[in-house]
């Protein structure tokens, strides 16, 4: 018989399971998506895409008012590394890009105009011809003219500043500016009458129109201040369907 000192057993609890967590409410659930989409909305508009909308014919044929576009706002951001530069395509301002801006003489106002001049170029304007560093700018792609060039022989020269207007410089661009014109050239206040852009004033580039609404400039201002959109109906049969998603050259 042996003399080893019984085992010693050590009797466990029973395993107690966890009670199951409580299913969420479907409300909760639309509630969380509702929280989530914001935020990813408000990221998207502080750091890459911002909406922005067509007040005046400046711009007119290409951007209409009541326009209502996605302005890029990376694509001219400083340089982190060349990983980010290719994801986001970013590059330098080019000739012809249309930017959206803080406008120099009220920065609390955006405006949008196309760019025509870089720095360093010599900008010139021969009765409505555009001449960079001397020699004429092909426009024919978005320029648009409503009236033939005043002569200064004519007795309504610089009235209206036609003088600016149609004949311009020459003169060189300073570095960190740009000339920033309309499309609509008769009917644009643009750099021609104050002058250049500071780079640092651009916010971004215009993609896309994501929808167009059908009203005039009284019309679309007096709406867009009173909350244009009071009828969805009469908005729906307003809508410029073929401007949706319009690509902006």
């Amino acid at each position: 018989m042996s003399d080893a000192p019984p085992l010693l057993t050590i009797k466990r609890p029973a395993e107690v399971e966890a009670p199951p967590a409580p299913a969420k409410s479907i409300l909760r659930e639309y509630l969380e998506m509702l929280v989530g989409a914001v935020i990813l909305a408000l990221f998207v508009r502080a750091f890459i895409f911002q909406a922005f909308k067509i007040p005046t014919g400046s711009m007119e044929p290409n951007l209409l008012i009541g326009d209502h576009l996605l302005v890029d706002k990376v694509i001219f951001s400083p340089s982190i590394g060349a990983f980010e530069d290719v994801l986001f395509g970013k590059r330098a301002i080019r000739r012809g890009d249309v930017l959206v801006f803080k406008f120099p003489e009220d920065p609390t106002r955006d405006f949008i105009k196309r760019t025509i001049g870089l720095p360093g170029e010599s900008f010139e304007i021969q009765d409505k011809q555009v001449l960079i560093d001397g020699k004429p700018l092909q426009e024919a792609a978005y320029a648009h003219f409503s009236e033939p060039p005043l002569r200064h022989e004519d007795p309504d020269y610089g009235l209206f500043g036609e003088d600016q207007r149609d004949n311009f410089g020459p003169a060189k661009i300073p570095t960190g500016q740009l000339m920033m014109m309309g499309d609509n050239r008769d009917n644009s206040r643009d750099s021609r009458f104050w002058g250049t852009l500071p780079t640092s004033q651009v916010k971004g580039r215009a993609v896309v129109v994501y929808w167009s609404y059908n009203a005039t400039r009284d019309e679309y201002q007096q709406e867009a201040s009173a909350q244009w959109v009071k009828d969805t109906l009469s908005a729906l049969g307003r809508t410029r369907w073929s401007r949706f998603f319009h690509v902006i050259r």
